[in-house]
């Protein structure tokens, strides 16, 4: 048995502690006891880091708690005690959710689940880099790479275990403040994919969950572009980049409703898909004009698509999207140069800099070589600011 000292809402000695079973939530509630307060309005500091729950069962030795150790308790507010453990709390979802993508990534050796690096940077359509608080970056960042390589399983066909790994990127964007989250339409998009894998796993007992799904795919399309998007087309001057978008969700919703009976419902979406599959249609005409610009024919089409056919403006589009591109290489490129720098310059503490000359050793990248790789996942995010 040891002793603490605590000092703070309650200053006194904690005799006879077992710091080989007692757990941080038993100190919190002998501390709050003495105190005559609640738990969860105790924070605990030792050796000037707090001491939180984690998952309950480390032990104050494992913790670095020793005999005779000063432990500070400070109250705090009932409703920040819970904000600090609904963070905790939030921490180890995301953790447990990182432990099963790795522990995923290992059945995909084909490289489908390339899981290395959770370094990225998250922008919006535009190009804009997000900044979001660290939790909400994490979660959405992690949500986007797993629904990124769910969406290359189900190329492949692997439509079982894409739907793994979609549920995946379901959870880690659950872990996002919901008025963040509310406010993309990354969600919606993942709810689509996910239905079109039931389907294609042809599980009828999936039907009313698809049909959820889809429920919630119309209403996060609503939130993030606005009444028949109104706040994406004022966005995009008019142009018609989501068409095919809404057209997908329209013709998964007529399959969702004929298996369901309800074939009045179903022929409605599929008029209003059709309606928008022949607005999506190019003309050989304006393609082999705006291809005669020295542009391919994919992104030609694409252009056209966007901008309802108008060649002016797809051309116009295509030439502002390069430079866009270009200006993100170039980025790139500087962000690169500038990480390689930083890792050939290290101080040395020597006996010099101790008396004020410090020294540079020039070193290998192998200290840092896991910030060297630099991914940028180019999200599907709507923000609000950035809609009005």
């Amino acid at each position: 048995m040891a002793k603490l000292r605590v000092a703070g809402t309650w200053s006194g000695v904690l005799d006879e502690v077992d710091l080989e079973n007692w757990t941080v939530p038993m100190l919190r509630e002998e501390v709050a006891k003495r105190s005559n307060v609640p738990a969860g309005s105790i924070k605990l500091i030792s050796a000037g880091r707090m001491l939180k729950d984690g998952d309950g069962t480390e032990k104050l030795s494992e913790l670095g708690i020793k005999a005779n150790s000063k432990i500070l308790a400070s109250r705090v507010a009932v409703d920040e005690g819970k904000s600090l453990k609904d963070a905790e709390e939030l921490n180890q979802r995301l953790a447990r959710v990182k432990e099963a993508v790795v522990a995923l990534s290992t059945r995909h050796t084909d490289g489908a689940l390339p899981l290395e690096d959770f370094n990225m940077e998250i922008e919006d359509q535009l190009g804009n880099k997000l900044h979001l608080p660290e939790s909400d970056r994490q979660a959405l960042m992690m949500g986007l790479m797993l629904h990124t390589n769910g969406k290359g399983l189900i190329r492949k066909g692997k439509f079982r275990d894409a739907l793994e790994v979609l549920n995946m990127a379901e959870e880690s964007f659950s872990l996002c403040n919901p008025k963040t989250i509310e406010l993309v339409d990354n969600i919606a998009m993942l709810q689509m994919d996910m239905v079109w894998c039931y389907f294609m796993l042809k599980d009828i007992a999936c039907l009313s969950v698809a049909g959820v799904r889809l429920d919630k795919a119309r209403d996060g399309f609503e939130r993030a572009h606005g009444k028949d998007a109104s706040r994406l087309k004022l966005l995009q001057a008019g142009n018609s980049s989501e068409l095919a978008v809404y057209m997908r969700l329209e013709l998964l919703e007529a399959v969702v409703a004929y298996h369901s009976g309800q074939l009045e419902k179903s022929r409605r979406y599929l008029m209003s898909a059709q309606t928008k599959y022949k607005r999506l249609q190019v003309s050989d005409e304006v393609l082999s004009v705006v291809m005669g610009m020295g542009f391919k024919e994919n992104e030609a089409k694409r252009a056209l698509r966007i901008n309802n056919q108008d060649v002016e403006r797809a051309v116009d589009f295509l030439v502002e999207e390069r430079a866009r591109k270009a200006l993100k290489r170039e980025e790139n490129l500087k962000r690169q140069a500038e990480i390689l720098q930083g890792a050939k310059k290290v101080w040395c503490y020597t006996l010099e800099e101790s008396c004020g000359y410090p020294t540079i050793e020039w070193i290998g990248l192998h200290r840092v070589s896991i910030h060297c790789q630099c991914l940028i996942v180019y999200s599907r995010c709507h923000l609000h600011s950035i809609l009005r």
